[in-house]
């Protein structure tokens, strides 16, 4: 029984780790990490980049099915990323751009293959929300971010996003971003409804329970753990005390 999107709507605060098979595909890169995040109690790892290739994509999932029990959740870059090793697949929208490749274009592509897959398939509504740097996003996709200051543009997209029939809300401020989604702006989307994701440029315990106390249902961890593995120590502690 596939009960992925139910599990990440039950819950607020809790934790995906996101691996890059670009960065991390090999058993000396992600055993540790994983024998880590196991012991910190994270719910979800979540794997893609945007410039991954399908063998360094495929080594990583067949390494993670392998070696834990933790769900493994596919977030695409691309329509080569699929598995039916998988758990899930995000099937991404990217609807705070106008490109159409991103919008609609890969996910044609990906359709027939994957519409035959024993795994869970979650149409999300992405936003790419301006984190002070030009993120892999950005750039692959030929989109602009969303200023976090402009609100109403960020309300309406994820409006338009829920009518257009998305089953779940991702906001992100991409890989390496200097500044994270502000908090208002979380809590904001997260009354509107549906289970909501949020990731890019959190880089403490502060910012996770602040995100937990604005609405967000997972709070995806990157580049901080590529930086420092010892986070996994503040997030199990963020755990433990009841926050994820």
């Amino acid at each position: 029984m596939k009960n992925i999107l139910y599990n990440i709507g039950s819950k607020k605060g809790q934790i995906a780790i996101l691996i890059d098979p670009d960065k991390s595909n090999s058993k000396e890169s992600l055993l540790p990490l994983l024998e880590k995040a196991s012991y910190a109690g994270v719910s979800y790892f979540f794997v893609g980049g945007s410039t991954v290739s399908i063998k360094d994509f495929n080594r990583t999932i067949n390494l993670l099915k392998n070696h834990t029990n933790i769900p493994v959740i596919i977030f695409p870059g691309g329509s080569h990323m699929i598995s039916e090793k998988a758990d899930g697949i995000l099937f991404l929208s990217l609807i705070s751009g106008r490109n159409p490749d991103f919008l609609i274009g890969h996910h044609v592509r990906a359709a027939n293959d994957l519409f035959d897959m024993d795994i869970e398939v979650i149409s999300t509504g992405y936003l790419l929300i301006d984190g002070g740097t030009n993120s892999s996003v950005a750039y692959v996709s030929q989109t602009s971010p969303i200023p976090p200051e402009k609100e109403s543009i960020i309300i309406n997209t994820v409006k338009a996003g829920i009518l257009a029939g998305k089953e779940l809300i991702f906001m992100d401020a991409g890989s390496g971003a200097i500044k994270s989604i502000p908090e208002n702006v979380v809590e904001k989307v997260s009354q509107l409804g549906k289970p909501l994701i949020v990731g890019g440029g959190i880089h403490s315990a502060e910012q996770l329970k602040g995100y937990k106390e604005a609405g967000a249902n997972v709070i995806v961890i990157g580049n901080k753990l590529e930086e420092e593995i010892d986070f996994l120590l503040d997030i199990n502690d963020f755990i433990k005390n009841g926050h994820g």
